[in-house]
């Protein structure tokens, strides 16, 4: 008899839940997104249902209605009542006993959640310590897969240091992105970010402080940036689904400009939040 165990207790496998046998447990093999919510308003999301779409294809999931997976997201979000809420989900390739190579006609599994977002005002006024991290990540970062524990890993490594989040630096010494955010820098009236390439998650919220940045007068950049022009900026900020655009004030223990968010950090938040009325 085939059995597996939970804890101290054994059953038979053919008794188990699908959800325990789920290929995104077993091998990551799976996608997610996350959206969120300005008071009561869902914030982009075409653009991250077809990010969403681009991923499942990128890892051959087929089969999944987008449309469906809009229809799903939209009525959880008008069940929650949640006002400013983070919604997350994801798609797997589906459950059956763990082995790499599955049955093509494997039914996928959908999971999704809506709660509440934290409260992030004391960093955005305040601002945020980082600290470096090797980007230990696999190169094809820009699919959105739950193959995430190197990110994990790095935040880990952040907070034991008293930092918010972890920015990831590859093997040539240059910086890719936060391991939970996109990562910017501005000196003088350069707005500088990596480019978008397969070690880049192609980020929404990246997309409009980019476009931000271009309304309040900054010339954008997408280069790499070393830790050394990081360190050497004007100011430093990360940007991310859930809490927009957050002041870095501290990189490796160094503080940027006076220790407080920058003037140019202040107007690309206040142009930001326009976009989201």
């Amino acid at each position: 008899m085939q059995i597996a165990m939970i804890q101290d207790k054994i059953v038979p496998i053919a008794e188990l839940e699908p959800a325990y046998l789920d290929r995104g447990i077993f091998f990551g093999d799976g996608v997610y997104e996350v959206v969120r919510s300005y008071n009561g308003k869902i914030f982009s999301l075409e653009e991250h249902m077809q990010r969403f779409a681009n991923s499942l294809s990128a890892i051959e999931i087929s089969g999944v209605d987008i449309y469906q997976i809009l229809r799903r997201v939209l009525k959880s979000f008008d069940a929650s009542g949640i006002s400013n809420a983070k919604i997350y989900f994801h798609i797997t390739r589906g459950s059956a006993l763990r082995n790499h190579v599955c049955d093509a006609d494997l039914e996928p599994n959908f999971f999704l959640t809506v709660t509440e977002l934290e409260d992030d005002s004391e960093a955005k006024s305040k601002g945020i310590a980082v600290s470096t991290h090797p980007d230990w990540r696999w190169k094809r970062c820009d699919i959105k897969s739950l193959n995430l524990l190197a990110n994990v890993l790095a935040r880990r490594n952040a907070a034991q240091k008293g930092c918010a989040e972890a920015i990831l630096v590859d093997e040539a010494g240059l910086i890719t992105e936060g391991a939970s955010s996109a990562f910017f820098a501005i000196s003088g009236q350069t707005l500088q970010t990596a480019a978008l390439t397969a070690n880049i998650l192609s980020s929404i919220t990246r997309k409009f402080a980019i476009k931000a940045g271009k309304n309040i007068g900054l010339e954008t950049i997408e280069k790499s940036l070393t830790l050394q022009q990081a360190s050497g900026a004007d100011e430093l900020l990360i940007a991310s689904t859930t809490n927009d655009i957050i002041p870095v004030v501290e990189f490796d223990e160094k503080l940027i400009g006076d220790g407080k968010p920058g003037k140019y950090t202040k107007l690309l938040t206040r142009e930001f939040l326009s976009f989201t009325v």
